[in-house]
């Protein structure tokens, strides 16, 4: 079977690395334009470009995915089936062009979050499962048919980046399932209900400050969908702090004194060489955060280094 895999980031890679490994022709590798990065605005490649390099695949990096050219080109290399994990939105005019159809890899469980983020925000709204999901493409976004489905579950101390990990390596087990799948006729697809789905949009670093006046559970799980990118953040006197790990206080429940105290939200405790901070209705502990200009570190070596004391705030 004739393939062609479109993606950008490295969450797509082990996908396309799985086809290879089970002797699939991809015949190209669509991916995004180089761009210049950092400081020194060196031009870099995608993750996926930098796999296909090392493996000599065909690569394609459209500026435009209605480009009449890079619509021919498809054409031209008569694919029976794309696969795309991790990419952008594809016009009817290319989606269409595969004999056995297009279907995308999409990190949860749909109908539920559709959309861009949809790892930050199963996470931030508390969920207790994820999961991978393989639909065929329709021009509406996130709606098509879906192929397979495989469910992860969330621990609470679980952040964006160890989902994305995970993710990353049953979305490429399922997108090998569903190839074969689609290869041999047995593909069965159904309907998403409409009625289930919620939305998963892009989240932007405005979005991300934290509101300390909302519940611990909250925040906590605020913090973690949002770890280690685009990542939350405070201020301490001007001075934004990102935040990147916590937990719910277990002071709450075996010193009602400290629970007590937290008077205001966003109020600054260090219990037991702990740095705790006030939310709605109890305090969480703060394990990772990075002062802005400065390294990432453990809230210990942080309390070292950063003059912070009971009775300052985070705003």
């Amino acid at each position: 079977m004739n393939i062609i895999f479109m993606g950008t980031p490295d969450f797509a890679v082990p996908s396309l690395e799985i086809l290879l490994n089970n002797d699939y022709h991809v015949s190209a590798v669509v991916t995004a334009p180089d761009k210049p990065r950092g400081r020194g605005q060196e031009v870099s490649f995608t993750p996926v470009k930098e796999f296909a390099l090392k493996h000599s695949l065909p690569l394609l990096q459209p500026e435009s995915l209605s480009n009449a050219s890079f619509v021919s080109a498809l054409a031209e290399l008569h694919p029976d089936l794309f696969v795309v994990v991790a990419f952008r939105i594809l016009p009817p005019q290319v989606f269409s062009i595969p004999l056995k159809g297009a279907f995308n890899a999409h990190a949860s469980l749909l109908p539920k979050y559709r959309g861009a983020a949809p790892i930050n925000w199963a996470i931030i709204n508390g969920e207790k499962e994820s999961g991978i999901t393989t639909f065929f493409l329709q021009e509406k976004v996130d709606t098509g048919n879906i192929i397979l489905q495989a469910r992860v579950a969330i621990p609470e101390s679980m952040t964006s980046g160890d989902l994305h990990d995970i993710l990353s390596g049953v979305g490429a087990e399922i997108v090998l399932q569903t190839v074969r799948l689609i290869e041999l006729g047995k593909a069965i697809p159904r309907q998403q209900e409409d009625t289930l789905a919620s939305a998963a949009p892009k989240i932007f670093k405005k979005d991300c400050r934290i509101r300390w006046n909302q519940p611990a559970e909250s925040v906590h799980n605020f913090i973690r969908g949002l770890s280690p990118y685009p990542t939350a953040w405070t201020t301490h006197h001007g001075t934004i702090l990102k935040i990147f790990r916590s937990e719910r206080s277990a002071f709450g429940t075996r010193d009602p004194g400290v629970r007590l105290q937290n008077a205001a939200s966003g109020s600054v405790k260090i219990v037991d060489g702990k740095l705790c901070v006030g939310a709605k209705d109890e305090m969480i502990v703060i394990l990772e955060i990075q002062q802005e200009g400065k390294k990432r570190m453990s809230a210990e070596e942080f309390l070292r280094g950063y003059r912070l004391s009971d009775g300052d705030a985070f705003e």
